[in-house]
């Protein structure tokens, strides 16, 4: 396994701080975020910028099919919405799709268009756009980002809401479902519906202005002819070595960086992304350990990437260009595969909301021998709803006792960031013949109905060639117990047994949205211990897998101990709800502290590990088991809290007659309750 790139593959900042401003109807009084040595801007400043109760006196644009949009085709519509979008920001695309949801309430009384400022985005590009998502008005071509200047729009995607007299009175995001690195299961605030409702309600708007949080217009600059670093000369080379592999023609990023014209467009968020140090994604201590997939720039790197947007972002010779590295059309393998295995027929449904548990899908591929794998990808077949696949081997025995539903390892997976690599050679992992494969995938509902049909794809290794089995192994601790509130909470835990004859190959460390840092740990037989990797700021949405430059080669009996840390408060923008106890479970809301690594061991051996029930005492089963369903934290469990199967043990362990079952009680049956 290795690593990679995101639904949030454009990279958005956060910088400026969200501002909310509190204003009467054409009146503003702003409440600002001050940064530390940076002085405030005066107050009539700030209330001329957000421009609310201007009025829109004239607007005429180009539409996507080449004839003109005027503000007096704009009839009977008691409000006008403007939404600036691009059709490569990934926010964008979203909120584009919410927005022609919510136009379906309103029965023509309000008006509807969207507006594209982008240099960068064709005409050809557009017209997709608008026949994809089905937008509910006109799509228009802002030439030079001339609107979007005059209006002070920055970001897409913003939208302006201008009421019967055509004066602003609100600008900003559309809600708080999607942010920078987070997605929540749903919008707490809605401030564009809030908006117009109040509006049509002749009210006036409670909030006005929002900060639109997105991807940076691609507006028209000036290059500097006499620039020493150019596209051509410099920074295509860059961007080869660190964006590309995931910013080009059918991969996972948003838009490609192949090209002149499109790196230009972006030149700006190009900049934001890395000086921030979000792009290219790594989230590595560099001072523990080096890794093969090391995608961090240099200084050098970084510096010739601020020179050339500082000078305009100029071409140069095209003739110097460094193309990009082939690639196999639609994979991520090193070859096209020997064998691509779909999760079933036909496309699975997801609903427009609601939660959606793991489904399961089944599939027998038809092998007849035994195959080694060189390389295998999971591919999502709809990024937009697909949060994670693991994939198992269901073997003609039944599945392997050790993968504990994906706690303790599996046969391939898909998760945010992943990419994918070769295992080294003279090593491959197995699959035997009359193996089923079985995806279980967990979907992520967007507000709209959708449709996904994933499939792997398999790269066979000569038998020949195989001299050691790679597995995937684990450190978990399934007795997770987070306070409401907690910014700090940790948890460690060894891995089960120690390691014989192996040979460490990555690390992917996994945790759900309240996830902070992540460190691993090998204790050596002779009492030493080194740091393998840490991850002091752990990111949900680039779950990486850090691949050594060679196999590590660890003594007989070494242990991998790792510890995680999780932030339950409120600070963390992730968090779906920091006034809730957090324990141990699938879903994102709940917790995980899973720390995989691959190791590779010899063909002839036979060390097996031992299911994790048969390794733990009964008082360690127990403790995990109270930990994990004691929903409001007091050390106790009633009825509520107890999946509905096992209630009745409720009743028949309480032996003080206390109506509950304490961890004395709970003991005693241990033995007989799954862990997984």
């Amino acid at each position: 396994m290795a690593s990679g790139s995101s639904f949030w593959s454009a990279g958005f900042s956060l910088k400026r701080q969200v501002r909310l401003l509190a204003v009467g109807f054409g009146a503003v009084a702003a409440a600002m975020v001050s940064t530390p040595g940076v002085a405030a801007e005066p107050e009539a400043d700030r209330q001329a910028a957000t421009r609310v109760g201007d009025r829109l006196e004239s607007l005429s644009l180009s539409r996507t099919a080449g004839d003109e949009w005027k503000l007096a085709d704009v009839k009977g519509a008691d409000l006008l919405v403007v939404a600036f979008v691009g059709v490569e920001c990934p926010l964008a695309k979203l909120y584009s799709e919410r927005i022609g949801s919510l136009a379906t309430s309103y029965d023509g009384r309000v008006a509807w268009t969207f507006v594209d400022p982008n240099s960068q985005d064709s005409l050809t590009e557009m017209a997709e756009f608008e026949k994809t998502l089905e937008l509910p008005g006109p799509f228009l071509r802002d030439v030079a980002a001339k609107t979007a200047i005059a209006w002070n729009v920055e970001r897409t995607p913003e939208v302006l809401v201008f009421d019967k007299d055509r004066a602003l009175r609100y600008r900003g995001r559309v809600d708080d479902q999607f942010g920078i690195g987070y997605l929540k299961d749903a919008a707490t605030t809605q401030e564009l519906k809030a908006a117009v409702d109040s509006l049509l309600a002749g009210e006036p708007v409670a909030t006005p202005v929002t900060e639109a949080v997105g991807c940076l217009i691609g507006k028209p600059r000036e290059p500097d002819a006499n620039a020493e670093v150019t596209f051509s000369n410099q920074i295509s080379r860059i961007l080869n070595r660190r964006c590309v592999e995931c910013h080009r023609e059918g991969e996972i990023g948003p838009f490609a960086l192949t090209e002149y014209e499109e790196a230009a467009g972006w030149a700006d968020m190009i900049l934001e992304v890395v000086e921030d140090r979000r792009m290219p994604p790594w989230h590595a201590n560099p001072a523990h350990g080096e890794f093969k997939n090391d995608r961090r720039l240099t200084d050098e790197e970084l510096s010739q990437i601020r020179a050339w947007v500082d000078a305009g972002a100029p071409e140069g010779d095209p003739a110097l260009k460094e193309a990009p590295a082939e690639k196999v059309a639609g994979w991520q393998l090193p070859k096209e595969p020997d064998l691509v295995v779909k999760m079933a027929e036909e496309p699975t449904v997801v609903p427009a909301t609601g939660e959606v548990k793991y489904r399961w899908f089944e599939v027998d591929p038809g092998l007849t021998e035994d195959k080694w794998i060189q390389a295998m990808e999971v591919r999502p077949g709809n990024r937009a709803i697909v949060h994670h696949v693991l994939v198992f081997d269901k073997g003609p025995n039944g599945f392997r006792r050790d993968f504990a539903s994906g706690a303790r390892g599996y046969l391939a997976g898909y998760v945010p960031g992943l990419r994918i690599d070769s295992y080294p050679t003279g090593m491959a992992k197995k699959i035997e013949a009359g193996s089923t494969i079985r995806f279980q995938v967990h979907y992520t509902p967007i507000g709209k109905e959708q449709t996904d049909l994933s499939d792997i794809g398999f790269v066979w290794a000569d038998p020949e060639t195989v001299k050691k089995e790679v597995k995937t192994v684990s450190v978990v601790q399934p007795a997770i117990r987070i306070a409401p509130g907690d910014a700090d909470h940790r948890v460690s835990a060894f891995k089960v047994g120690a390691l014989q004859n192996s040979e460490i190959l990555c690390f992917m460390p996994h945790m759900h949205l309240r996830g902070k840092s992540f460190r691993y740990e090998a204790r050596y037989p002779d009492g030493k211990s080194e740091i393998l990797l840490d991850v002091p700021n752990y990111d949900f949405n680039w779950q990486t897998a850090y691949m050594l430059p060679e196999p590590m080669k660890v003594p007989d009996g070494t242990r991998i101990w790792a510890e995680a840390s999780f932030d339950n408060s409120a600070n963390n923008l992730s968090n779906p709800a920091p006034d809730e106890w957090v324990r141990w479970g699938d879903q994102t809301w709940e917790e995980m502290m899973i720390g995989y690594f691959d190791v590779a061991v010899p063909l002839d051996d036979k060390t097996e590990e031992r299911p994790l029930e048969e390794l733990l005492s009964r008082e360690e089963k127990a403790d995990i088991l109270l930990k994990r369903m004691d929903k409001n934290g007091d050390g106790v469990l009633v009825k509520n809290e107890v999946p509905k199967k096992f209630r009745f043990m409720v009743d028949l362990l309480d032996y003080d007659k206390s109506g509950s079952v304490d961890l004395k009680e709970l003991t005693k049956v241990a033995d007989r309750v799954p862990l997984n």
